[in-house]
């Protein structure tokens, strides 16, 4: 789940090895000598000498063994921990364990309440207050390692009712891998879950995310389907097969599956990078009409005319954060990628290339004030429906170029309660050479999490 809230790893302590204080040989020999009568034979005494210093380097085989045992042990606990929500970036989580325990039912839930206000062109004109999410989590044990998880969405943004809306429902088939032995290697979901391309829909979420907005390519969705995770060392990897139509988010009107993958890799606790690609699949005009996959705060849709009957879209995409601890903290990530639209229009050839990119910094300042910054873009040269932070006339317009700078600042009372302030510049170019303007962002924001 797109979570970001996990609690930070905690420091390894630092480990007491004997052998970074081992006696020296001179020790031992004064050792020897006051065990040794002065009378003993030279032999006998070298004899002792030796034997003492193959015990004292047994001794430290078995520390050294004990202590890599001990390490492989914190790190299996920390897979087990990325898979379950304290995870390292790049690792499928649900929400972190809090909230109030029912017997084994864990229920928790964050949201965010706002007051927005755009341009005139964008989708919020006239000074809203909102409440901008609202989520409850459930979380219970079924049988050994095998959870069911619900998340129930009170209000989202993208929805434009207070109904009530799935948003995850699965179950979670942990620790596959101990089948063979391995903790953290296979783990398996099937269900309603994310759609696990990139990286940002890991802090999508109003507690996750510092800023209130998020990229102009803002690639994300709930889908039904099955998924395996795991981690391998330094490694993890994520892939999914999945509907990948958003009609009802149950029914699917083409047998082509989206299939996702990711591969991560962490080398130490301050880097990380992933590579992640998908393929939506085709996709029913008339039946499914909309990619599950979000886009620019829209969804793919068919671009052909009258005639065109199946369209798809395939994309790639790397992230790469690094974190900082000196400075009271903070993080730069990034991530940029390709996406390729096509479909079956036998009058035209729709196809168009999409490329985005975003790049995020986030500074820690005294006494529990941040700051924080975001510039995006998504550019197509033939032009693609771009919603962004506009109203509902640009779902159906080409947009051939749209970038977003977000400037933002917070207060964290408590890692369950944060306010943040934000303002984002929003400009773009239509196909038809119309500017896009008029659509900046002011919004505050409180959000909570228990």
């Amino acid at each position: 789940m797109p979570s970001g809230k996990r609690p930070a790893v905690q420091p390894r302590q630092k480990k007491f090895y004997w052998r970074d204080h081992a006696f020296p040989p001179l020790a031992f020999l004064v050792l020897a000598a006051s065990i040794f009568p002065a009378g003993a034979q030279s032999a006998s005494l070298e004899e002792q000498v030796r034997l003492l210093q193959q015990q004292n380097a047994a001794l430290q085989q078995q520390l050294e063994k004990q202590n890599q045992s001990l390490e492989s042990l914190e790190k299996k606990v920390g897979d087990l921990e990325a898979s379950r929500g304290v995870a390292a970036p790049g690792n499928e989580a649900t929400p972190e364990k809090g909230g109030f325990n029912l017997g084994k039912v864990n229920l928790s839930g964050e949201g965010g309440i706002g007051f927005f206000n755009t341009g005139s062109k964008g989708f919020a004109p006239h000074s809203e207050f909102r409440v901008d999410e609202a989520r409850l989590y459930l979380e219970a044990p079924i049988w050994k390692e095998v959870y069911f998880f619900g998340e129930a969405d009170l209000a989202t943004r993208e929805n434009t009712d207070l109904n009530l809306h799935a948003g995850e429902v699965y179950l979670d088939f942990e620790d596959v891998s101990q089948l063979w032995g391995r903790d953290g290697q296979l783990n398996f979901r099937v269900g309603r879950i994310n759609v696990p391309f990139g990286e940002e829909y890991l802090t999508r979420y109003a507690m996750s995310n510092p800023l209130i907005s998020h990229s102009v390519s803002d690639f994300w969705a709930f889908d039904t389907g099955a998924e395996i995770y795991g981690t391998f060392g330094k490694f993890s990897y994520v892939a999914a097969v999945q509907n990948g139509s958003n009609k009802n988010g149950v029914q699917d009107f083409d047998g082509d599956k989206s299939v996702t993958g990711r591969i991560g890799f962490t080398p130490n606790r301050s880097l990380h990078f992933s590579v992640s690609a998908m393929r939506t699949g085709n996709l029913d005009v008339a039946g499914d009409n909309l990619s599950a996959l979000w886009f620019g705060n829209g969804f793919f849709q068919s671009l052909g005319g009258p005639a065109t009957t199946k369209f798809h879209a395939n994309l790639v995409e790397g992230d790469v954060s690094a974190k900082w601890s000196r400075w009271l903290g903070g993080h730069v990530s990034a991530f940029g990628g390709y996406a390729r639209y096509g479909d079956n229009d036998p009058a035209a050839d729709n196809g168009r290339d999409i490329f985005y990119y975003s790049i995020e910094g986030v500074q820690n300042l005294p006494k529990k004030f941040y700051a924080a910054a975001r510039f995006s873009e998504v550019l197509c040269a033939d032009g693609v429906p771009i919603l962004g932070l506009g109203n509902g006339s640009y779902f159906s317009a080409l947009t051939k170029d749209l970038w977003r700078l977000s400037l933002g600042a917070g207060y964290r009372f408590s890692d369950q309660l944060e306010v943040k302030l934000e303002y984002s510049l929003e400009r773009g170019k239509m196909l038809s050479g119309q500017p896009r303007d008029h659509e900046d962002f002011l919004g505050t924001e409180a959000t909570f999490k228990f």
